[in-house]
């Protein structure tokens, strides 16, 4: 696949989505891109060269709880601007590679594919991201409600940018890797017929074969294609502590290598991104290092 179609590694800094890890500071995973490309990647990958997104300040200003998401001018800013870079390298017939950023930024591609036509979303992620008014009382950081949104719930300022509302439909987005124990936060995705694959059933029926077998039921008519979401946090702690959750019991590299090789070197697969790694807790750089180590082996040959 990636043979046929030209990577292109397009940054996209945004730290936007996520609350601060302590007041005054700002979270560190604006430096994903700079920690992967350190690492070589976009060599390694041999892939184009596609510049960066620059994000707007991150300023919450007098944000308080019950604000509704904060930072949403600048986020409904940086998704059309996201989108409009992501959209151009689809319509190329490239598959753009983008380097987060917290996960908020896949509001820009899944805003992209929604102006292309009408595509999948594969969730690789430790939680379900799914956080909006309906189930939560605690709706703010964006980077924890990205697919809520992009499935049209929330505030209209993010969800119905362009009159595009929504951006997914529900029946097209399939989740990876939630940890068995988040029980409670299936539930509602359970009743919306989403299918969430835990890591229990990720070593069950393995990787590659539910990877494989997700790859082709997007390969349908009804759909132009399909995007693939990886959160690094969908790692075991023990291999990649330097997120902002860091839940045990996640998938080690191995299992997430298999897992991504199907999706990405599908031709359906429209494109690809990488959030949530900050550098800011991995000072030694051996958690980033693994993880250009992983996409590259994803898209490489086997």
């Amino acid at each position: 696949m990636s043979a046929q179609r030209n990577l292109v590694v397009l940054d996209a800094p945004s730290n936007l989505g996520l609350r601060p890890p302590a007041p005054g500071t700002v979270p560190g995973c604006y430096k994903l891109a700079g920690a992967l490309r350190e690492q070589r990647i976009v060599r390694r990958l041999g892939a184009l060269e596609g510049g960066v997104v620059v994000p707007p300040r991150y300023d919450r200003g007098d944000w308080q709880e019950g604000d509704g998401v904060f930072n949403a001018a600048a986020l409904a800013a940086y998704t059309r601007t996201l989108a409009d870079r992501i959209e151009g390298h689809v319509r190329a017939g490239e598959l753009p590679v983008v380097l987060g950023g917290d996960c908020s930024i896949q509001l820009g591609a899944s805003l992209a594919l929604r102006r292309v036509g009408r595509y999948g979303l594969a969730a690789v992620d430790a939680s379900h991201d799914f956080r909006h008014p309906g189930n939560s009382d605690r709706v703010g950081a964006a980077g924890g409600e990205e697919v809520a949104l992009a499935t049209g719930r929330g505030q209209d300022d993010l969800t119905d940018l362009e009159g595009l509302k929504p951006y997914l439909r529900d029946e097209d987005v399939r989740f990876f890797g939630i940890r068995d124990a988040f029980e409670d936060d299936r539930a509602e995705l359970a009743a919306l017929k989403i299918p969430t694959v835990t890591v229990g059933d990720i070593r069950e029926w393995g990787a590659d074969a539910l990877a494989r077998a997700t790859a082709e039921a997007f390969a349908v008519p009804e759909l132009d294609g399909f995007w693939v979401h990886l959160d690094a946090d969908v790692l075991d702690p023990s291999v990649m502590p330097a997120v902002d959750s860091p839940d045990p019991d996640g998938l080690l590299p191995d299992e997430l290598i298999a897992l991504l090789r199907p999706l990405v070197r599908s031709p359906h697969c429209a494109g690809f991104n990488v959030t949530i790694y900050d550098p800011d807790l991995d000072p030694d750089g051996t958690a980033g290092a693994l993880l250009a180590d992983i996409v590259v082996a994803a898209f490489g040959p086997s």
